[in-house]
C-alpha cells in the first residue's frame, strides 16, 4: 500500500488555459519534443495489469507542430513492411543526426514481448521509416529509452520478469530487480541495478549526467554518465508519488514530469473513484535544496493517469497512460 501510495489524496491544482487534445483518446505514454517545436506522442500502450480502452486497436505516434496558434494531433503513417498490427508503443526517445535527420526510437510490445523500433523521420511527408528492430536477451521488459547516437540508448527495464503474474509477485515482494542497460551494436550491458521498477529516463541538457525514475521508490535518481557508458549514482531525489517519465527544459534544465498520486486507483480503474493525475517540475535538482513545484493536479475528472509532462516555450503538453492528453499554455 506504501509503495502504490493506496491512501493519498490530492488538492487540486488548476491551469487556466488547458484544452484536451482531439483525436487522442487511448493514450499518450510519452511525449518528446524536439528543438524546433514538433511534438511526438506515443499512443495506444497496452501494459499488463492496467485496463486499455480499445485493446484491439494498433498503437499510434502522433506528431504536433507546438509553433501553430491552435496545434493539432496528426497520426504518422508508418512506413510499409513494418507489422502495424501488433504496434503497442511505450516510452519514445529522439535522436538529431549531424546531417540534421531526425531518429524516433519507440519501446515496443508486439505479442507480449520487448523490442525497440527505430524510425527515421520524414518531416515533408509526415511519416515514419521503419529502419530496424532492436531485440536483445538484456531488453526484457523495456519502459523507457533516452537516444545516445543514431542507433544506440539506454533503457530502463521496469521489472525482471514480463508476465504479469511473475511481476506483481515481484512488485508484491519488493524486489529491486530493474535496471538500467546501455545498448548499442558493439556493445549491450547492464549499467545500473537495484530499482524497485526504473521508468522514465532521461538525460541532462550537458549530456554529463542521466535522470532515472524508480516509479515505486517515489523518486529521481542523478546518476554521472561516463566515457565507457556506464553510470554511478551521484544522489536520489524523494519525491510522495509515483513518478512516471522524465522530460527535460533544454534551457533551464528542470525536470518535468507526468506522475500518479495514486496507484491504487490507476491499478483498479474504477469509473466511482478515477485515477489521477499529477505534474511536478523539479528545478536544481543538482543543488543541496532542489525545488519541487506542483504544477497541475487533477482527481481524474480532466485527466486519469498521466504519465508525462512537457514543455517548449511557455507550452505544456501532458500525456497519460490510457487517457486522452492535455495542451496548456502557461
Amino acid at each position: 500500500r506504501n509503495r502504490f501510495n493506496a491512501s493519498r489524496e490530492i488538492a487540486p491544482v488548476s491551469l487556466p488555459n488547458c484544452r484536451l487534445i482531439k483525436g487522442i483518446e487511448t493514450g499518450s505514454e510519452d511525449i518528446d519534443i524536439l528543438p524546433n517545436g514538433l511534438a511526438f506522442i506515443s499512443s495506444g500502450l497496452k501494459y499488463p495489469g492496467v485496463k486499455s480502452p480499445r485493446p484491439d486497436k494498433p498503437g499510434e505516434i502522433f506528431l504536433m507542430d507546438l509553433n501553430e496558434d491552435n496545434p493539432r494531433a496528426v497520426e504518422l503513417r508508418i512506413s510499409r513492411g513494418f507489422d502495424l498490427a501488433s504496434f503497442n508503443p511505450h516510452g519514445i526517445s529522439t535522436y538529431i543526426d549531424r546531417d540534421d535527420t531526425v531518429y524516433l526510437f519507440v519501446v515496443n510490445h508486439p505479442h507480449q514481448k520487448s523490442t525497440v523500433e527505430l524510425f527515421k523521420f520524414v518531416e515533408d511527408d509526415s511519416s515514419l521509416v521503419h529502419l530496424k528492430t532492436i531485440r536483445h536477451d538484456l531488453l526484457t521488459s523495456v519502459n523507457d529509452v533516452v537516444a545516445m547516437g543514431p542507433d544506440s540508448f539506454y533503457a530502463t527495464n521496469d521489472h525482471y520478469f514480463f508476465d504479469f503474474i511473475l511481476m506483481f509477485l515481484e512488485m508484491f515482494l519488493g524486489l529491486t530487480w530493474s535496471n538500467v542497460v546501455y545498448y548499442s551494436p558493439n556493445e549491450v550491458k547492464e549499467v545500473a541495478a537495484g530499482f524497485y521498477s526504473a521508468n522514465g529516463i532521461n538525460i541532462s541538457p550537458d549530456r554529463k549526467y542521466i535522470y532515472v525514475a524508480d516509479i515505486f521508490a517515489h523518486n529521481v535518481h542523478v546518476m554521472e554518465k561516463h566515457a565507457n557508458w556506464n553510470l554511478t549514482h551521484v544522489k536520489t531525489l524523494q519525491l510522495d508519488t509515483l513518478v512516471d517519465n522524465l522530460s527535460i527544459d533544454p534551457h533551464t534544465g528542470d525536470i518535468w514530469t507526468g506522475c500518479h498520486p495514486n496507484g491504487m486507483k490507476l491499478l483498479y480503474n474504477d469509473p466511482e473513484n478515477l485515477p489521477g493525475s499529477e505534474v511536478l517540475r523539479i528545478q536544481n535538482i543538482h543543488s543541496e535544496e532542489p525545488v519541487v513545484t506542483r504544477v497541475y493536479a487533477d482527481d481524474g475528472s480532466v485527466l486519469q493517469g498521466s504519465s508525462v509532462a512537457s514543455v517548449y516555450e511557455g507550452k505544456l503538453l501532458i500525456g497519460t497512460i490510457f487517457h486522452r492528453a492535455l495542451y496548456c499554455e502557461l
